[in-house]
C-alpha cells in the first residue's frame, strides 16, 4: 500500500507541536538568554562551582532547543523530498529515499516526544550503571557480562561516551559485577527504567549435559553526582581499603595497590574502583559514585515517606522487569510494559530503544495515576 505522505507529515507536525508546547520553547529561549548573560560575567570562574552549574545548564538548554528546531527543519526537508519524488509521475529512487527518511524522522520524533516525559528531578543527569550477577552460578556471571556489552553497544549506537569504572571478574567466566558511566545529558532519565532484575533462560554453555538454565542479574542505575549537590560525607564515616587490580580469573593486572574499596559505614554501601591507573583517580571515582548512591538513597527515602503517608503499598516498579529467553524459543519480553521482540541477538547487540521508550511511557503513566489518586 502506498505511503500517505501528507497524513504522515501532518502527524509528525502535530506531535512536534505537542513537544514544543510541553517544552515551552519561548521559556527555553528566555532561559538561554539569561544563562548566556550569567556566563558572560567576567568573574564567573571565581566561583567554580557556580560557573560549572551555569555552563552545564546552558549547554543542556541549547542542546534541547537545537534538537527541537533541527527536527522542525528535518520535517520541512522531508516535505520537499516528497514533492520531488511525486512530481511528474514520481521517481522510484527518490520515492524510496523519502520513505526511508520518513521512517527515520518518525523514529527521531518519537524519541523527542519521549524526552518530554523525562521531567524528574534527576532525569537530565548523566548515569552510573552497576550490573551484578545473581542466582545461577557461572551462567549468571556470563549473563552479567552479556548485559554489560548490551548497554555499552547501546551507548555506542547513539554515540554516547562511556567509561568503565570497575570490573570484578568471576573465577570461571563472566563478571561478578561491573560499573560504568554514560556521560551524556538525560542518560539517567533514559536508563532509569532499566533498573531491576533481569532473567535469562537458555541451554547453558557451561553444562556438560546441555541442560536448560535460568540465571539472574541485577541492574542498578543512579544519577551522577554534580558539584551543586550537597552530599558531603565526613571522613570518619568512610573506610578506605586499597588492593591490586585483578583481571579475568583473578589474575593480577597491576603490580601496585591502585584499586580502591570505599565503605560508607553508616549505610554499609560499598564501592570498588580499579579501572583507573592511579589510586588517586580510583579514589576520586569511588567517592563520586558513593555520593551518587547516597543521593539516590536520599531520594528513595523521601519518595518512600511520601508513599507511606499516601498509604501506597505497591512494590517498586524496577523489580523482575525483563526476561531474555533463548530456549526453547527466542524472545525478550518486558514484564512491566508487555513489550516483546523475537530478535534476541539484536537486543544483546544494543537494540533496546523500544524497550526504553516503552518503559519511560509506562513509568510516566504510573506517576500520573499516582498523582491522580
Amino acid at each position: 500500500m502506498a505511503t500517505d505522505f501528507p497524513a504522515e507529515i501532518k502527524a509528525l507536525r502535530t506531535t512536534m507541536s505537542s513537544v514544543r508546547e510541553v517544552t515551552d520553547v519561548a521559556a527555553l529561549r528566555t532561559q538561554i538568554a539569561e544563562l548566556e548573560r550569567q556566563a558572560s560575567v567576567p568573574d564567573l570562574w571565581d566561583d567554580q562551582e557556580n560557573a560549572q552549574a551555569v555552563t552545564s545548564r546552558l549547554s543542556r538548554a541549547n542542546s534541547e532547543l537545537e534538537r527541537i528546531e533541527g527536527m522542525d527543519a528535518r520535517i520541512e526537508d522531508l516535505e520537499v523530498l516528497v514533492e520531488m519524488a511525486t512530481e511528474d509521475g514520481g521517481d522510484a529512487e527518490t520515492l524510496a529515499e523519502a520513505e526511508a527518511e520518513l521512517r527515520a524522522v518518525r523514529r527521531a520524533v518519537g524519541e523527542l516526544e519521549v524526552r518530554t516525559l523525562l521531567a524528574g528531578e534527576y532525569d537530565a543527569r548523566e548515569a552510573v550503571i552497576t550490573i551484578r550477577s545473581g542466582a545461577g552460578g557461572v551462567d549468571a556471571a556470563d549473563f552479567a557480562e552479556m548485559l554489560l556489552r548490551m548497554y555499552l553497544r547501546w551507548a555506542e549506537r547513539h554515540g554516547y561516551p562511556t567509561a568503565v569504572l570497575d570490573t570484578s571478574y568471576a573465577e570461571e567466566a563472566g563478571l561478578k559485577s561491573a560499573t560504568f558511566e554514560v556521560k551524556v545529558p538525560y542518560a539517567y532519565g533514559n536508563l532509569a527504567v532499566e533498573a531491576g532484575t533481569h532473567r535469562l533462560v537458555r541451554i547453558s554453555p557451561f553444562d556438560n549435559q546441555g541442560r536448560r538454565q535460568t540465571s539472574f542479574a541485577a541492574v542498578e542505575v543512579i544519577p551522577l553526582i554534580e558539584q551543586t549537590d550537597s552530599i558531603e560525607i565526613p571522613e570518619n564515616e568512610i573506610k578506605v581499603d586499597v588492593f591490586r587490580s585483578s583481571g579475568p580469573g583473578g589474575q593480577s593486572v597491576n603490580t601496585t595497590d591502585s584499586a580502591v574499596r570505599m565503605t560508607h559505614l553508616p549505610t554499609g554501601i560499598v564501592v570498588s574502583m580499579q579501572n583507573e591507573k592511579s589510586q588517586i583517580q580510583n579514589r576520586a571515582a569511588a567517592l563520586r559514585v558513593l555520593q551518587s548512591r547516597l543521593l539516590l538513597k536520599r531520594q528513595e527515602e523521601e519518595a518512600a515517606a511520601k508513599k507511606a503517608l499516601a498509604g501506597n503499598v505497591k512494590g517498586e516498579w524496577g523489580d523482575q522487569m525483563r526476561s531474555y529467553v533463548l530456549h526453547p524459543y527466542q524472545m525478550v519480553k518486558d514484564l512491566r510494559t508487555e513489550h516483546e521482540v523475537g530478535n534476541t541477538s539484536g537486543v544483546f547487540d544494543g537494540d533496546i530503544d523500544a524497550f526504553i521508550e516503552a518503559g519511560i511511557r509506562w513509568k510516566r503513566s504510573l506517576e500520573r495515576d499516582e498523582a491522580a489518586n
